[in-house]
């Protein structure tokens, strides 16, 4: 046995002195017992069971930082190099379910950390990482794509951040890269004026004639990133704006499966829990009411912290009433994410338009239960039908039928694949509308009232709520989807050969 939180038993120090120094009262005793028992419980003992390999679908990506000198430069403020790790920091964030490496280089490339969806040690290697402690100033890319060629047997996104360095030879980079298998995605991180660099006394970098040298972007690398048919950014103004692009970048690279070992706990929290219960509701003739009261306090179903239940709660209310700014802010309180948090979460990312963020949780998230899974793939799959990425709509839409029959998904699919079929690009005939939830309270109400009338805006059901929308709202909803499809997009028989090509039936999903 062992305690998640063993920080929380220090408490049992002055607990125990109580004890043994207060009154010898039976109920005093009692008492000071209860709190010795929950103290254990929000310890969180738990057991460790045998490591589990586990199937996820994720992307493989390789993240090569460029920790030079030139590196140094502060045309991109505050510099190119924490500019650069500050843009790591936030991708890592959004693409959480992705299995990425992280390396440095400069004449030679240095791993910070192996392939792995535990993005927390990559930022901890990244953290870690000193460039005052690099001896080799320069920059090979020739050498970074030797050591890659060797490492990875099958096919790879690499996000290459770098101001290009002096010299340059595109087509025998070119020629690496296509012979590794790797699709290129270039992070530009300097200008074409380029600036000066400081040295550690104050003064300015010189070359041996004694002049100033300028760093500046080497032209070449958009020339390499051309020649391989990969994505070529230039640094925004943020590191946030920066990162979202590369984002959009990774949203056009097909997900792959790959396989991840997992912990898995079984808890142990609710034995001192449940007596403490009871203990207390012996000492008092209305203890049922005291019952009720720690009950929520604890979260027993949500596993989480004192106040995590308070704030899921809260959530839910500003939700409900299309405050999704405050319900965003409530979720983010919540120091121990739950299944349940997790997806009121990504309903509020999906409300607020911003569909990656909601898809990047909803492909991240796993359950035992089909229904549940069911409910991902169809939250999925409308985030990929507003990106107008209708190929992958169609996939997790296909996959929400073969785990049981639903109507809502069933029209949409028959949408995006005549969507597709016709090259409408975005979805202006219809959306994909929204599917009634699975369970507890509702986070699914529409709220974008600045579309057109005869729009039928889409709603992402909620897997940690039940319907929210006013039933006029939703009938006029739905009638208007009815009347569209009815008259423009028949379901084909397309739509019924994806459903039955993998039909699936299972008892244990993930």
């Amino acid at each position: 046995m062992t305690f998640l939180y063993p920080g929380v038993l220090w408490l049992l120090v002055p607990l125990l002195i109580f004890f043994f120094k207060a009154s010898a009262r039976t109920v005093i005793r009692a008492h000071s017992i209860i709190l010795i028992l929950l103290i254990f419980s929000l310890a969180r003992p738990v057991k460790e069971q045998i490591v589990q390999t586990v199937a996820l679908e994720a992307k493989d990506i390789i993240i090569a930082l460029d920790a030079s000198y030139s590196m140094q430069a502060s045309d991109i403020s505050p510099t190119r190099y924490e500019f650069a790790k500050k843009t790591i920091n936030l991708l890592l964030k959004q693409n959480l379910s992705d299995n990425i490496m992280l390396i440095a280089f400069t004449t030679n490339p240095l791993l910070l950390s192996p392939p792995t969806t535990d993005h927390a040690l990559i930022q901890r290697a990244l953290k870690s990482l000193n460039s005052d402690f690099i001896l080799t100033k320069g920059t090979s890319l020739q050498r970074l794509f030797k050591k890659l060629l060797g490492m990875h047997p099958r096919h790879k996104t690499l996000i290459l951040i770098t101001d290009g360095g002096e010299a340059l030879h595109a087509e025998k980079l070119a020629a690496l890269l296509q012979k590794a298998d790797l699709s290129l995605i270039t992070l530009a991180t300097g200008t074409a004026r380029g600036a000066t660099i400081s040295l550690k006394n104050g003064t300015l970098l010189k070359n041996k004639q004694g002049d100033l040298v300028i760093s500046r972007i080497n032209p070449a690398l958009e020339d390499l990133t051309s020649m391989v048919q990969g994505t070529y950014i230039e640094a925004e103004n943020t590191p946030e704006q920066t990162a979202e692009r590369i984002t959009q970048a990774l949203d056009t690279q097909t997900a792959q499966q790959i396989e991840k070992k997992e912990h898995r706990y079984w808890e142990l929290y609710p034995v001192p829990l449940f007596i403490a219960l009871l203990m207390f509701g012996l000492l008092h003739t209305s203890g049922i009411k005291y019952l009720l009261v720690l009950f929520s306090l604890f979260g027993i179903q949500t596993q989480a912290g004192v106040l995590d239940g308070y704030h899921l709660h809260c959530a839910y209310t500003a939700y409900g009433k299309g405050d999704f700014n405050t319900s965003y802010k409530q979720l983010k309180k919540i120091e121990t994410p739950s299944l349940q948090s997790q997806m009121a979460l990504a309903d509020t990312y999906y409300k607020q338009g911003s569909y990656r963020k909601a898809l990047h949780i909803y492909l991240f998230l796993r359950s035992h239960s089909a229904t549940v899974k069911q409910q991902l793939y169809y939250n999925s799959a409308n985030c990929y039908a507003q990106l107008g990425l209708y190929d992958k709509a169609k996939l997790y839409y296909t996959k929400t039928l073969q785990l049981g029959n639903d109507e809502a998904a069933k029209h949409n699919l028959g949408l995006v694949v005549f969507l597709k079929e016709k090259h409408e690009h975005p979805l202006g005939i219809a959306h994909p509308k929204a599917q009634s939830s699975l369970t507890g309270k509702n986070l699914a109400e529409d709220s974008d009232k600045k579309k057109k009338k005869k729009e039928a805006q889409s709603g992402t059901g909620s897997g940690s709520g039940g319907e929210m929308q006013s039933k006029k709202s939703k009938k006029n909803t739905q009638k208007l989807l009815q009347e569209e499809h009815a008259q423009h997009h028949p379901l084909s028989s397309k739509v019924y050969e994806l459903i039955n090509k993998g039909y699936i039936r299972e008892t244990q999903p993930w």
